[in-house]
């Protein structure tokens, strides 16, 4: 077992907003919230003036202790003043995901009952068009001092928050988060040094928990909450500067964004004290190639599911740490933690023999909203091991090296993990079904990284039904109404019948390595690109060539999609910023995001040379 205090200080604490409070009473003109796009700045003060009006709108529309509160922002200042607003009425708050379908993030307010729903300043609209039943509240952007408004004393076991993950039953879980986890995990943290004037990029959608660490830490430390604008939307090398002249200290990456990063511009990370990777499993070469062109002074390998409140363990990575190993490991425990690798049985395992990793202390969520089957199933006490308290069985099987340090082998069941994000397969199945279209649907990952992609296989629903490119235009259409755009399958591939395993089930591995997946797999034939001819004119060629490398194709044609090609906005940016610096131009993600095909693409690398001259 690996333990770090795992029952001191965050048992018996105040609510996460308190800290707050304080600061503006003691250090008002301390910068809390910068946002780099529009140089909007709010002193603890003003965020906590303004989030006390917001708290007073609140309770005038009916929320009280104990409610659920939607809040449809995207990151930024309001999205901060909303979270400390909905906190200090006691209440718990549900993030949504604006990129999201709308009716997934109707469900979603349904699901946990919420009372009212926070929007941005002039979008009462989108608030009727989810929740029409719903008070909507607009963030404020000024107010009078001192609002009248007492903050809820929230105890450890009120809930905060609710977060999303996947289902296997077709429906998402909403994963409850009280204060003493979050707590647990801002207090003290021995992953990331945090201080007064400290420095944190915010740039996790504010649905991922990830937000948890980014706004809650740094607020409770009395640090600067930096947001920056999305990278797809300020581009590579623009944003990669933002670290540098916004001065960020710390900042937490998904892996999938870090292995893009550290294969463009690794040398760009050296400017922060602090970088925190995670989310899937980081790839030793990757760190690597950050560590030798100028790190950070601190690289942090960090693990942690939803239900133990978005980091559990922690590991630090030097070249000496890196040589010669070929799976990073996820290290220790963090502060008021407990690990546990056990077998089925719930016993615990010899060091050095895999188990299931279960994870104890102050950072385990109450359970999943309206679901105590699924709570009983996943949030265990062990028997003759009550002391332990509750666990979460994570379905990760891990084990103990002989430095004692946990290493990841994969997990027990069909659950995956792309961008950040968990992702139950069979809901993805569920959904594909449920679309009336086909009578057999199996979804799969292939590759790693930045190249991950999901692949769906299914067969059509009887004789009369859409085949091939009719049917495969359907499906994207309909599950793109309920499912969000990272867990839509780049591919989808139409067979007969999927094929059938000795005992009945379908062979996944035929499907993925056999020669259905070989005959159905290949990408179009390279067909024309561009106006001129490859020796009059190189554009098209060199472009041609960048795409297939970004998306490990063999060819493609001038009519390929991007994102039906396997693209995906980590795959945006690195294409864009090899394009821009192939053609010495300014292209930036969206420009590949929203160009129709290849063809069109190379048309606006070639106005935007033409626009160079």
């Amino acid at each position: 077992m690996d333990t770090q205090n795992a029952h001191s200080g965050a048992d018996s604490v105040a609510g996460v907003h308190h800290p707050i409070g304080r600061h503006a009473q003691h250090h008002p003109d301390a910068l809390a919230v910068h946002e780099a796009a529009t140089g909007r700045r709010l002193a603890y003060r003003e965020l906590w003036n303004l989030s006390g009006s917001v708290a007073e709108r609140l309770t005038a529309a009916g929320v009280r202790p104990g409610d659920a509160c939607g809040i449809a922002l995207d990151r930024g200042a309001d999205l901060v003043v909303a979270m400390l607003a909905v906190a200090r009425t006691g209440a718990r708050y549900v993030p949504l995901d604006n990129a999201a379908p709308s009716r997934r993030s109707a469900a979603q307010l349904a699901d946990t009952a919420a009372r009212a729903l926070v929007v941005a300043p002039g979008d009462v609209a989108r608030a009727h068009a989810l929740a029409p039943e719903l008070p909507a509240i607009e963030a404020v952007r000024a107010c009078a001092d001192d609002p009248l408004v007492t903050s809820h004393p929230s105890g450890p076991d009120d809930a905060l928050y609710v977060n999303f993950t996947s289902g296997t039953s077709g429906l998402p879980k909403a994963v409850v988060v009280p204060h003493r986890a979050v707590r647990r995990l801002v207090d003290a943290p021995t992953y990331c040094a945090l201080g007064p004037g400290t420095r944190v990029g915010s740039a996790a959608n504010p649905s991922f928990d990830a937000t948890t660490f980014e706004i809650w830490a740094t607020l409770s430390a009395r640090g600067t909450v930096v947001v920056l604008p999305p990278v797809v939307a300020a581009g590579l090398d623009d944003w990669l500067e933002l670290l540098r002249t916004e001065q960020v200290d710390a900042l937490f990456l998904t892996t999938a964004l870090f292995h893009m990063i550290a294969h463009e511009r690794p040398a760009a990370l050296a400017v922060l004290d602090t970088l925190l990777v995670g989310g899937e499993a980081l790839a030793p070469e990757a760190a690597r190639r950050v560590l030798a062109a100028g790190p950070p002074k601190r690289l942090v390998n960090v693990y942690g599911p939803t239900e133990t409140t978005t980091f559990a363990t922690y590991y630090d990575l030097t070249p000496e740490r890196l040589d010669g190993v070929d799976r990073v490991p996820i290290g220790h425990a963090i502060q008021h933690t407990t690990l546990h690798v056990l077998g089925p049985d719930l016993s615990p395992v010899p060091d050095g023999e895999r188990g299931e990793l279960c994870i104890g202390g102050p950072g385990v969520a109450l359970g999943y909203h309206g679901r105590p089957d699924l709570t009983a199933e996943r949030f265990v006490t062990v028997p003759g091991a009550e002391h332990l308290g509750r666990l979460y069985r994570t379905g990760d099987v891990v084990r103990t090296d002989r430095e004692g340090r946990l290493e990841i082998f994969g997990r027990l069941d069909r659950q995956v993990k792309m961008r950040g994000f968990r992702i139950e397969l069979e809901e993805i199945e569920r959904a594909a079904l449920a679309t009336g279209l086909v009578e057999a649907a199996v979804v799969e990952k292939t590759g790693e990284g930045a190249s991950a992609a999901l692949v769906g296989f299914v067969a059509p629903a009887g004789e009369d039904g859409p085949e091939g490119d009719a049917l495969v235009a359907g499906l994207r259409a309909a599950l793109a109404e309920v499912l969000p755009d990272y867990m839509l399958p780049a591919r989808w591939i139409v067979l007969d019948r999927l094929p059938l395993g000795p005992t009945g089930k379908v062979d996944r591995v035929a499907l993925l390595d056999g020669a259905v997946a070989a005959e159905t797999m290949q990408p179009a034939s390279t067909g024309p690109v561009g106006d001129g001819p490859p020796e009059e004119d190189p554009l098209p060629r060199d472009v041609l060539r960048l795409w297939c490398e970004v998306l490990d194709m063999p060819e493609a044609s001038g009519a390929d999609n991007f994102i039906a090609s396997g693209g995906n906005s980590i795959l945006a940016i690195q294409l864009s910023s090899r394009i821009s610096e192939a053609a010495s131009v300014d292209l930036g993600p969206a420009d590949v995001l929203l160009a129709a095909d290849l063809t069109e693409l190379i048309d606006v690398v070639r106005r935007s040379t033409a626009g160079r001259g």
